[in-house]
């Protein structure tokens, strides 16, 4: 992991398969509240799960360490002059591991799925403005071997983002 950047594992022909790990409540319990409130101290979040401080501190960094979780700054791309957000759908010829790993390597790329449908792979990637677009799309993303086409969707508004993936306590 670099500056945030997290590959996963079991995307490419010789890695090891991904095995979703093993969390109880408690650890469940713990992520949720860290989705919610990534500085909340380790003494609330032990009176939330009725454990001692000190064996909160254990499970989170477990939890960090592992790579199950992250705790990071998130900003609004507009506050930090960033005002142009799209994602890019992208058709590719040969392995798409390959083109994948190419996009990946971009700074102003921050999202690359391999998927089924239309599109085998989508990027998300944010700009100043719509010259600097323009420029990574032809001088960075077209320029990639093995992209056959791409399809850019410009975000007009963002009406929903967040980081809570579902329901992680009952």
């Amino acid at each position: 992991m670099a500056e945030g950047l997290r590959e996963r594992r079991g995307d490419q022909p010789g890695d090891e398969p991904r095995i979703a790990k093993a969390l109880d409540a408690t650890d469940r319990t713990l992520i949720s509240l860290l989705q919610r409130d990534g500085r909340a101290s380790f003494t609330a979040l032990a009176k939330a799960v009725g454990l001692s401080e000190g064996a909160v501190r254990q499970r989170v960094q477990r939890l960090l360490r592992d790579g199950t979780m992250q705790i990071v700054a998130v900003t609004d791309p507009l506050d930090v002059d960033l005002a142009r957000q799209a994602m890019i759908g992208v058709k590719v010829s040969g392995d798409v591991h390959v083109v994948a790993k190419h996009l990946s390597a971009l700074p102003m790329v921050h999202y690359v799925v391999l998927c089924a449908g239309r599109f085998d792979l989508l990027a998300e990637i944010t700009c100043r403005d719509d010259a600097e677009l323009l420029k990574v799309l032809n001088a960075h993303i077209r320029g990639i071997p093995g992209i056959l086409s791409t399809e850019t969707f410009v975000y007009l508004e963002l009406a929903k983002q967040t980081y809570a993936w579902g329901a992680l306590t009952e």
